[in-house]
Protein backbone atom coordinates (compact mmCIF):
# COMPACT_ATOMS: atom_id res chain seq x y z
CA UNK A 1 0.00 0.00 0.00
CA UNK A 2 1.49 3.32 -0.62
CA UNK A 3 1.73 5.91 1.87
CA UNK A 4 -1.01 8.06 -0.40
CA UNK A 5 -3.48 5.23 0.13
CA UNK A 6 -1.99 4.90 3.85
CA UNK A 7 -2.89 8.67 4.54
CA UNK A 8 -6.11 8.46 2.84
CA UNK A 9 -7.46 5.00 4.58
CA UNK A 10 -5.71 6.82 8.10
CA UNK A 11 -7.92 9.96 7.74
CA UNK A 12 -11.04 9.37 5.15
CA UNK A 13 -12.40 13.15 5.87
CA UNK A 14 -9.48 14.45 4.09
CA UNK A 15 -10.25 12.69 0.77
CA UNK A 16 -14.06 13.82 1.05
CA UNK A 17 -12.94 17.26 1.57
CA UNK A 18 -10.83 17.31 -1.09
CA UNK A 19 -13.08 15.71 -3.98
CA UNK A 20 -15.83 17.77 -2.42
CA UNK A 21 -13.34 21.01 -3.19
CA UNK A 22 -12.58 19.40 -6.68
CA UNK A 23 -16.08 19.32 -7.65
CA UNK A 24 -17.15 23.10 -6.45
CA UNK A 25 -14.10 24.26 -8.73
CA UNK A 26 -15.68 22.44 -11.39
CA UNK A 27 -18.86 23.97 -11.22
CA UNK A 28 -17.93 27.25 -10.78
CA UNK A 29 -15.96 26.86 -13.63
CA UNK A 30 -18.77 25.57 -15.82
CA UNK A 31 -20.98 27.37 -17.83
CA UNK A 32 -22.75 25.44 -20.05
CA UNK A 33 -26.11 26.20 -18.00
CA UNK A 34 -25.58 29.80 -18.37
CA UNK A 35 -27.57 30.06 -21.88
CA UNK A 36 -30.43 28.13 -20.49
CA UNK A 37 -30.73 30.46 -17.33
CA UNK A 38 -30.48 33.27 -19.30
CA UNK A 39 -33.14 31.79 -22.03
CA UNK A 40 -35.45 30.90 -18.99
CA UNK A 41 -35.65 34.70 -17.94
CA UNK A 42 -36.25 36.18 -21.44
CA UNK A 43 -38.68 33.66 -22.66
CA UNK A 44 -41.58 35.26 -21.34
CA UNK A 45 -40.85 38.25 -23.05
CA UNK A 46 -40.22 37.01 -26.28
CA UNK A 47 -43.56 35.11 -26.07
CA UNK A 48 -45.58 37.82 -25.47
CA UNK A 49 -43.50 39.66 -27.94
CA UNK A 50 -44.40 36.92 -30.49
CA UNK A 51 -48.18 36.18 -29.66
CA UNK A 52 -48.85 39.93 -30.22
CA UNK A 53 -47.02 40.43 -33.45
CA UNK A 54 -48.64 37.27 -34.92
CA UNK A 55 -52.12 38.97 -33.30
CA UNK A 56 -51.34 42.51 -34.89
CA UNK A 57 -50.27 40.47 -38.01
CA UNK A 58 -53.50 38.63 -38.12
CA UNK A 59 -55.99 41.52 -37.93
CA UNK A 60 -53.86 43.64 -40.36
CA UNK A 61 -54.68 41.01 -42.58
CA UNK A 62 -58.27 40.79 -41.77
CA UNK A 63 -58.55 44.94 -42.24
CA UNK A 64 -56.84 44.73 -45.71
CA UNK A 65 -59.20 41.78 -46.55
CA UNK A 66 -62.27 43.83 -45.31
CA UNK A 67 -60.86 46.45 -46.91
CA UNK A 68 -60.85 44.09 -50.60
CA UNK A 69 -64.64 43.11 -50.12
CA UNK A 70 -65.81 46.64 -50.18
CA UNK A 71 -64.02 47.24 -53.08
CA UNK A 72 -64.94 44.55 -54.67
CA UNK A 73 -68.56 44.72 -54.07
CA UNK A 74 -68.67 48.75 -55.17
CA UNK A 75 -66.49 47.66 -58.47
CA UNK A 76 -68.61 44.92 -59.71
CA UNK A 77 -72.00 46.75 -58.75
CA UNK A 78 -71.04 49.45 -60.65
CA UNK A 79 -70.39 47.09 -63.64
CA UNK A 80 -73.88 45.35 -64.01
CA UNK A 81 -75.89 46.07 -66.78
CA UNK A 82 -72.19 45.96 -68.73
CA UNK A 83 -72.91 42.69 -70.53
CA UNK A 84 -76.87 43.51 -71.67
CA UNK A 85 -76.36 44.11 -75.38
CA UNK A 86 -80.01 45.03 -76.04
CA UNK A 87 -80.96 49.00 -77.22
CA UNK A 88 -82.32 49.39 -73.98
CA UNK A 89 -80.83 50.78 -70.99
CA UNK A 90 -80.28 48.00 -68.55
CA UNK A 91 -81.73 47.56 -65.45
CA UNK A 92 -80.24 46.20 -62.31
CA UNK A 93 -82.08 42.86 -60.65
CA UNK A 94 -82.35 41.69 -57.64
CA UNK A 95 -80.96 38.44 -58.86
CA UNK A 96 -77.86 40.41 -60.07
CA UNK A 97 -77.12 42.25 -56.72
CA UNK A 98 -77.93 39.18 -54.89
CA UNK A 99 -74.66 37.06 -57.11
CA UNK A 100 -72.30 40.22 -56.43
CA UNK A 101 -73.31 39.46 -52.51
CA UNK A 102 -72.59 36.18 -51.98
CA UNK A 103 -69.55 36.25 -53.91
CA UNK A 104 -68.33 38.81 -51.28
CA UNK A 105 -69.33 36.37 -48.89
CA UNK A 106 -67.16 33.38 -50.35
CA UNK A 107 -64.28 35.97 -50.42
CA UNK A 108 -64.83 36.39 -47.01
CA UNK A 109 -65.30 32.76 -45.93
CA UNK A 110 -61.54 32.14 -44.68
CA UNK A 111 -62.68 34.42 -42.10
CA UNK A 112 -66.18 33.62 -41.51
CA UNK A 113 -67.10 36.94 -42.75
CA UNK A 114 -71.10 35.64 -43.32
CA UNK A 115 -71.39 34.89 -39.75
CA UNK A 116 -69.62 38.14 -38.25
CA UNK A 117 -69.75 41.07 -40.89
CA UNK A 118 -72.17 42.90 -42.97
CA UNK A 119 -71.81 44.51 -46.16
CA UNK A 120 -74.56 47.17 -47.18
CA UNK A 121 -74.83 48.63 -50.34
CA UNK A 122 -76.25 51.81 -51.39
CA UNK A 123 -77.18 53.52 -55.17
CA UNK A 124 -76.06 57.33 -54.29
CA UNK A 125 -78.61 59.00 -56.18
CA UNK A 126 -79.36 62.66 -57.25
CA UNK A 127 -83.17 63.66 -56.95
CA UNK A 128 -83.88 65.56 -60.83
CA UNK A 129 -86.87 67.32 -59.30
CA UNK A 130 -84.89 69.22 -55.66
CA UNK A 131 -81.69 68.40 -56.22
CA UNK A 132 -81.48 66.49 -52.95
CA UNK A 133 -78.61 63.94 -52.58
CA UNK A 134 -80.63 60.29 -51.50
CA UNK A 135 -80.15 56.99 -51.13
CA UNK A 136 -82.56 55.15 -53.73
CA UNK A 137 -82.07 51.65 -53.03
CA UNK A 138 -79.82 49.66 -50.16
CA UNK A 139 -79.17 46.09 -50.08
CA UNK A 140 -77.49 44.12 -47.39
CA UNK A 141 -75.74 40.36 -46.60
CA UNK A 142 -74.39 38.98 -43.38
CA UNK A 143 -75.76 38.47 -40.25
CA UNK A 144 -74.01 41.29 -38.28
CA UNK A 145 -76.57 43.24 -36.57
CA UNK A 146 -75.54 46.69 -38.20
CA UNK A 147 -77.24 49.75 -39.88
CA UNK A 148 -75.45 52.04 -42.46
CA UNK A 149 -74.21 54.97 -40.95
CA UNK A 150 -76.02 56.84 -43.73
CA UNK A 151 -79.42 55.67 -43.24
CA UNK A 152 -81.80 53.29 -44.56
CA UNK A 153 -83.42 53.11 -48.01
CA UNK A 154 -85.00 56.50 -48.96
CA UNK A 155 -82.73 58.60 -46.53
CA UNK A 156 -82.35 62.32 -47.68
CA UNK A 157 -85.84 62.38 -50.69
CA UNK A 158 -87.39 63.94 -47.71
CA UNK A 159 -86.90 65.31 -44.31
CA UNK A 160 -83.48 65.83 -43.16
CA UNK A 161 -81.26 66.65 -46.05
CA UNK A 162 -78.12 64.06 -47.01
CA UNK A 163 -75.15 66.13 -48.45
CA UNK A 164 -73.43 63.01 -49.58
CA UNK A 165 -72.12 60.07 -48.45
CA UNK A 166 -68.62 59.63 -46.51
CA UNK A 167 -66.44 60.98 -44.18
CA UNK A 168 -67.21 64.15 -43.10
CA UNK A 169 -66.02 67.78 -45.25
CA UNK A 170 -65.13 64.19 -48.27
CA UNK A 171 -68.28 63.50 -48.81
CA UNK A 172 -69.23 61.51 -52.29
CA UNK A 173 -72.09 62.94 -54.48
CA UNK A 174 -73.65 61.74 -57.48
CA UNK A 175 -74.96 63.59 -60.57
CA UNK A 176 -78.19 63.80 -62.60
CA UNK A 177 -78.73 60.74 -64.19
CA UNK A 178 -76.28 58.92 -62.55
CA UNK A 179 -75.53 56.80 -59.63
CA UNK A 180 -72.90 56.05 -56.81
CA UNK A 181 -72.70 52.46 -55.95
CA UNK A 182 -71.22 53.08 -51.73
CA UNK A 183 -70.42 49.82 -49.98
CA UNK A 184 -69.99 49.94 -46.41
CA UNK A 185 -68.27 46.55 -44.78
CA UNK A 186 -68.66 45.69 -40.96
CA UNK A 187 -66.85 42.83 -39.49
CA UNK A 188 -66.27 41.78 -35.83
CA UNK A 189 -63.27 40.94 -35.22
CA UNK A 190 -62.03 37.22 -33.66
CA UNK A 191 -59.15 37.65 -31.33
CA UNK A 192 -56.64 34.45 -32.37
CA UNK A 193 -55.47 35.09 -28.26
CA UNK A 194 -58.92 35.56 -26.73
CA UNK A 195 -58.93 39.27 -24.85
CA UNK A 196 -55.26 38.66 -24.20
CA UNK A 197 -54.15 41.75 -27.13
CA UNK A 198 -57.48 43.10 -28.69
CA UNK A 199 -61.08 42.90 -27.54
CA UNK A 200 -64.47 41.45 -28.28
CA UNK A 201 -65.69 44.33 -29.16
CA UNK A 202 -62.98 45.22 -31.69
CA UNK A 203 -64.69 46.52 -35.16
CA UNK A 204 -63.85 46.76 -38.68
CA UNK A 205 -65.54 49.27 -40.89
CA UNK A 206 -64.47 50.12 -44.65
CA UNK A 207 -65.95 52.00 -47.40
CA UNK A 208 -65.77 52.14 -50.88
CA UNK A 209 -67.73 53.82 -54.00
CA UNK A 210 -67.78 53.63 -57.61
CA UNK A 211 -69.69 56.20 -60.21
CA UNK A 212 -71.66 53.36 -62.50
CA UNK A 213 -69.63 52.36 -65.38
CA UNK A 214 -72.50 52.55 -68.33
CA UNK A 215 -75.86 53.89 -68.56
CA UNK A 216 -78.27 52.20 -66.46
CA UNK A 217 -82.19 52.15 -65.57
CA UNK A 218 -82.11 54.52 -62.45
CA UNK A 219 -85.91 53.63 -62.01
CA UNK A 220 -85.55 50.90 -59.65
CA UNK A 221 -84.41 46.96 -59.14
CA UNK A 222 -86.45 44.99 -60.91
CA UNK A 223 -87.36 41.75 -59.05
CA UNK A 224 -85.80 38.40 -59.83
CA UNK A 225 -87.04 35.16 -60.11
CA UNK A 226 -87.13 34.37 -56.67
CA UNK A 227 -87.31 36.36 -53.40
CA UNK A 228 -84.11 38.76 -53.03
CA UNK A 229 -81.49 36.99 -50.26
CA UNK A 230 -80.18 40.70 -49.42
CA UNK A 231 -82.93 42.34 -48.28
CA UNK A 232 -82.10 44.79 -45.33
CA UNK A 233 -85.27 44.37 -43.24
Amino acid sequence: MSKHDMKAAAFPGTTILARSGALIRALRADRSGVSVLELALVLPVLLTLGLYGTEMAYMATINMQVGDIASSVADNASRLGQTDNTAVTPTVTETQIDSIMTGALVQGGAFDFQARGRIILSSLERDSSTGRQYIHWQRCRGNLSQSSAYGPEGSGKTGATLAGMGPTGHQITAVNNSAVMFVEVFYQYQPLFGTMFAGNSTMFRREAALLIRDGRNLSGVTPGTSASQSSCS
